[in-house]
């Protein structure tokens, strides 16, 4: 990312670039960004699909209508689409056919509404043996289950003994390490075989906020996680070699504890940490004294991604608008993503409260959606350098170093929610740039090879 000195940016950025003897990749990693077929810089900014994901019928009211509005309403480009392996392979060694047709059907809703996808493979508290969700129930010794003491709040469960050892199978049993890789590959080969989704989706997120286990969590990213992360990302790439693999460090890192992950012996990597306040998560709302703070622990999330050799990515950021300072807390979440030219997805696209952006009935909570909808860059013909949003004049600045290499316009979402009179844009470096008020894009052409562009978006 753009807090650390970039090596070799010209050879790496050369070579996400297409070549006369073989097609692009729709989407690689090079020069600490994910790139395009075209090699923009790709800054993907939405939200987590969904909660209701997590158990069964393992999926929400989300129909194609809602995946766009996700794009016309709010100006998001993203999905990160939750996934379960107690879904896709309820008993050993059967994979649930139904739902990974259900799954593809999203991904066609999603492809429709001009949206990108991650696929999660989520988890909290292991599985479903627990009273949660993730795993399915054949993945750990029925006695674990028996044995367990339900604690509150939620969180406290992972210090059970017994979700402890269901961890530690998961990563050093080589049958349910298997298992969990052979239901990713199975998700890999029902998307692949659609045919029309290689634009749409971008890669795998191959578990949410892994525990540690009984290992030492000062250890365990090191000798545990990262081999765990290299026979998964194996399996799936071997039905899906093009999909970027998005690598979470252990969930110790919402703690506060620096992650330690190694870069790893795969390519075309995605970090991709989650970014939540202590204080606001503890249900005391969120203290704009602690932007800062949170603004730096994004920038140290760039450092541990130049260190993994990927790109940043927030998988997930979010918080509750009844709890007090929430614009201030998705302010700070913005600035400090947008200071390393970093996108993030908001938990979560649901109803009901929490976090949810809609309200019991569907309606919008509109205090959470004015402090999220905000312009950005979503594709970049270049090296992004940082992006910036005053709220107050409402007005967006994007830097950029412009490479000659790329053909096509940067594209910047500027949505109608905050512009609703259109913008008008000034473009410094060479460049041009033109609105499309129905797409709500404001494409920037132009600059010469190594020259700063900066470009300012403001209110018509």
């Amino acid at each position: 990312m753009r807090l650390v000195t970039v090596l070799v940016a010209l050879l790496a950025f050369a070579g996400c670039q297409p070549t006369p003897d073989a097609p692009a990749r729709a989407f690689s990693v090079a020069n600490g960004f994910i790139r395009d077929e075209y090699g923009r810089a790709v800054i993907m900014r939405g939200a987590n699909v969904a909660q209701s994901h997590k158990t069964p019928p393992y999926f929400g009211f989300h129909r194609a209508a809602d995946f766009a509005r996700l794009r016309e309403d709010w100006g998001f480009n993203a999905v990160r689409l939750l996934v379960e392996w107690a879904a896709v392979e309820p008993q050993r060694g059967s994979i649930d056919a139904a739902y990974l047709d259900a799954l593809v059907e999203r991904l066609r809703w999603a492809r429709q509404a001009g949206l990108l996808v991650v696929l999660d493979m989520h988890q909290d508290v292991f599985g479903e043996g627990f009273g949660h969700n993730g795993a399915p129930r054949w993945a750990c010794d029925e006695q674990r289950y028996r044995d367990h003491q339900p604690r509150d709040p939620w969180f406290l469960n992972y210090s059970s003994p017994q979700v402890m050892a269901c961890f530690d199978a998961l990563y050093r049993d080589d049958a349910i390490v298997e298992r969990f890789g052979a239901a990713w590959r199975a998700v890999a080969e029902r998307v692949r075989r659609e045919g029309d989704l290689e634009h749409t989706v971008v890669g795998f997120d191959v578990l949410n906020e892994p525990h540690w286990g009984s290992t030492s969590v000062f250890k365990f990213e090191a000798t545990v996680l990262a081999p765990f992360y290299a026979r998964v990302v194996g399996a799936v790439r071997e039905a899906a070699p093009d999909w970027l693999a998005f690598v979470e460090p252990a969930n110790s890192r919402n703690l506060g504890i620096a992650s330690s992950l190694p870069r790893p012996s795969f390519g075309h990597v995605v970090y991709a940490p989650h970014s939540y306040d202590p204080n606001a998560e503890s249900g005391n709302g969120f203290d704009p004294a602690r932007a800062d703070a949170l603004k730096k622990n994004i920038a140290a999330m760039a450092r541990e991604a130049a260190t993994v050799g990927g790109a940043l990515w927030i998988g997930e950021y979010g918080g509750n608008p009844d709890e007090g300072g929430i614009d201030a807390y998705m302010g700070a979440t913005y600035d400090g993503a947008g200071a390393v030219a970093a996108g993030a997805m908001v938990w979560e696209y649901g109803r009901g409260g929490g976090y949810a952006l809609l309200d019991a009935d569907g309606n919008e909570r509109a205090a959470l959606l004015d402090a999220l909808v905000r312009p950005y860059p979503a594709r970049v013909a270049g090296d992004p350098l940082d992006y910036r949003f005053e709220a107050a004049s409402k007005t967006l600045v994007v830097r950029y170093v412009a490479r000659a290499a790329v053909r096509e316009a940067t594209e910047i979402i500027a949505p109608a929610r905050v512009y609703p009179r259109g913008v008008d844009v000034d473009c410094e470096g060479g460049c041009s740039a033109a609105y499309d008020e129905d797409a709500q894009v404001v494409k920037v052409s132009g600059g010469r090879d190594g020259e700063t562009i900066v470009v300012t978006v403001t209110p018509r």
